[in-house]
């Protein structure tokens, strides 16, 4: 159980990681040195792959960007609502299964259907 959980925090890590813009940095000095050593390989392959990637980037970091704002904003929602619990504003320190666990448990609690 404990390898599994590891295993949950370093892809969940890979992630917040992707979205940081050091990761555009990486992926820049990758390009560059892979043109001056290997310009032979230089083929569509090639250059779809660095497309892909960078593309990839480009999307996670979007993500991360509106699923922070998002975030912000049900944080809020949640400080100023009174009845609210505030200790579901500490929730997106949890992996995502135990979010999902959560939700569940609290969905069956309440009487909802998931």
């Amino acid at each position: 159980m404990a390898i599994k959980h590891a295993i949950r925090q370093v892809l969940t890590r890979f992630g917040e990681l992707a979205a940081h813009p050091l990761a555009f940095g990486i992926w820049l000095l990758y390009a560059v040195v892979w043109l001056i050593l290997d310009r032979d390989s230089l083929d569509w392959h090639g250059v779809a792959t660095m497309v892909t990637w960078f593309m990839t980037l480009i999307i996670q970091r979007a993500e991360d960007r509106d699923t922070q704002a998002l975030q912000a904003k049900l944080d809020e929602l949640l400080r100023v609502i009174k009845p609210a619990d505030d200790a579901l504003t500490e929730i997106d320190t949890l992996e995502p299964e135990d979010i999902k666990r959560l939700r569940k448990e609290t969905h069956s609690s309440s009487g909802e259907k998931t």
